[in-house]
């Protein structure tokens, strides 16, 4: 094979090469950006979350045991998405035991592909942290808080929601 083809055969394997070494970094990167993040949180980190006055925030409490709230989780993520350029910021907190943080909670986000902030209670009590969101919850879940600063409106709804539900109480709060 003359030096001439041989050198373009080289350059064009090393283009392949590079083309595929791009777009396996490039669905690496995919991959990982997609891959769910359960950060903790602790009450004193969600009231700064929540203090925003430019935003509406949309709390949801939750549990991968409790039915109705896996039910009406997508809501929140639909709702999410739907006003993603809008002030309005939905975070799902996750109530679940902390031993179930690795081997329940991040392969549930993972498994259902939430596109919402997913964020871990950590709590020492439950009763404690319960009381400081709102005095008045029970403690039974799905539990959602509305808050929005701007107009001093900060509420705590014990029901789940249909998207239709969640939407309304967003429309009327904003």
């Amino acid at each position: 094979m003359p030096l001439s083809l041989l050198l373009i055969k080289v350059m064009s394997d090393d283009c392949q090469m590079k083309r595929r070494l791009f777009l396996l970094s490039l669905f690496s990167l995919l991959f990982l950006t997609a891959t769910a993040q359960v950060n903790t949180i602790t009450y004193a980190q969600l009231e700064q979350r929540v203090s925003n006055p430019d935003t509406v925030y949309i709390v949801n409490f939750w549990a991968t045991w409790c039915e109705p709230c896996v039910k009406e989780l997508p809501y929140f993520d639909q709702l999410q998405q739907k006003y993603k350029d809008a002030p309005l910021k939905v975070l799902l907190v996750s109530m679940d035991f902390k031993s179930k943080l690795n081997s329940a909670v991040t392969p549930f986000v993972k498994k259902h592909k939430m596109q919402a902030e997913v964020d871990f209670a950590d709590r020492n009590n439950d009763q404690e942290f319960i009381d400081a969101v709102d005095k008045d919850w029970s403690g039974a879940l799905p539990a959602t808080l509305l808050v929005n600063t701007k107009k001093g409106i900060r509420k705590l709804y014990e029901q789940t929601f249909s998207y239709k539900e969640l939407n309304n109480i967003y429309q009327t709060n904003k």
